[in-house]
C-alpha cells in the first residue's frame, strides 16, 4: 500500500504541470537548441520515415542508441520518457500476448523487436526535436520549408498552449474535488480511489473544452489586434520574422555527423545481421 501511495504522489498533477512547463519553457538550455530549426526539421524527416523500410537489426539497433544520444541531448523530461517507455512495453506486450493466443511461439518475438526499434527510434526523434528546440523556433523552421504561415503558427501555439491547458484542468479537478466526496476506505490497492480519480478526469473534460472555446477567442482578438492576418499574407513580414535563422557550421558538421554514421551503419549491417 505504502509502494502504490509513493508512486501516486510521484505522478501528481503538479508534477505533471511542472515538467510540460519545463520541455515547453525550459528548452533553450538544450546543446541541441542551438541548432537551426531547418535542419533539425530535415533531421527528423530522414529518422521519423526511413526505419519503417528497413528490416536490418543492426542498422535499427545503431540508430536506436544514436536517437538515445541525442534525446539525452535534448534534456527531454523524465515524465515524457516514461510515458514512451509505457505506452512502447503496453503497444508491443499485448501483441505478443494476441500472437501467443493465435498458436504463435516465441520465434514471434523477433518480429515484435524489429518494431519495438522502430517505434522507439521514432519516438526519440521526436522527442529530440520537440524537446530540444523552442516552440517559436520550430514554428519558423516550419515556415522558412514552405508550410503554410497558418499551420506553422498552429503547432508552436499549440505546443505552447498545452502547459496552459493542463493548469486549466488541473483547476477544474480541485474545484469537483472540493465539492465532491473521497471515498471513506481506500479498498484493496487503493481501487476505490482510482474509480474516483477516474470518474473525476472524465466529468472535467467539457468544462475543460468551454474554458478553451473562450481563451481561443481571446486569443484570437489579440492577434488580430496586432496584425496577425496582415502579416500573414505580406511576405516581407515573413522575411522579418525568419531573418535569425542561418545555417553555421555547427549545423552542417551535425548533418554530416549523422550522415556519415548511418552510412557506416548501412556497411555494417550488410556485413552482420544481430537479429
Amino acid at each position: 500500500m505504502q509502494l502504490v501511495r509513493n508512486w501516486l504522489d510521484k505522478i501528481s498533477l503538479e508534477r505533471i504541470q511542472l515538467e510540460l512547463m519545463n520541455t515547453v519553457y525550459g528548452s533553450g538550455h538544450a546543446s541541441l537548441s542551438r541548432l537551426d530549426p531547418r535542419v533539425m526539421l530535415i533531421w527528423y524527416l530522414f529518422f521519423g520515415i526511413v526505419p519503417w523500410f528497413i528490416h536490418n537489426g543492426t542498422v535499427l539497433l545503431g540508430m536506436f542508441f544514436m536517437m538515445v544520444t541525442t534525446t539525452i541531448l535534448s534534456r527531454a523530461a523524465p515524465f515524457i520518457i516514461i510515458i514512451l517507455c509505457l505506452g512502447l512495453v503496453g503497444q508491443v506486450g499485448w501483441m505478443f500476448i494476441i500472437s501467443l493466443f493465435f498458436g504463435g511461439n516465441l520465434e514471434s518475438a523477433m518480429p515484435l523487436l524489429l518494431l519495438t526499434l522502430k517505434l522507439s527510434i521514432v519516438s526519440l526523434a521526436s522527442i529530440t526535436v520537440f524537446s530540444g528546440m523552442d516552440p517559436e523556433r520550430i514554428g519558423d523552421g516550419l515556415l522558412a520549408l514552405g508550410m503554410p504561415a497558418a499551420f506553422s503558427f498552429s503547432m508552436s501555439y499549440a505546443y505552447r498552449i498545452l502547459p496552459v491547458l493542463f493548469g486549466e484542468y488541473r483547476n477544474i479537478m480541485l474545484s469537483y474535488r472540493l465539492r465532491g466526496q473521497v471515498p471513506s476506505r481506500p479498498g484493496w490497492l487503493y481501487w476505490r480511489f482510482a474509480v474516483y480519480y477516474m470518474r473525476l478526469l472524465m466529468v472535467s473534460f467539457f468544462p475543460l473544452m468551454l474554458a478553451t472555446a473562450k481563451r481561443s477567442r481571446t486569443t484570437v482578438e489579440a492577434l488580430e489586434t496586432r496584425g496577425f492576418s496582415y502579416g500573414m499574407k505580406h511576405p516581407a513580414s515573413t522575411r522579418l520574422k525568419l531573418a535569425h535563422l542561418k545555417i553555421t557550421v555547427r549545423d552542417i558538421a551535425f548533418l554530416s555527423g549523422s550522415a556519415i554514421y548511418v552510412g557506416m551503419l548501412f556497411w555494417l549491417g550488410g556485413q552482420i545481421n544481430i537479429l
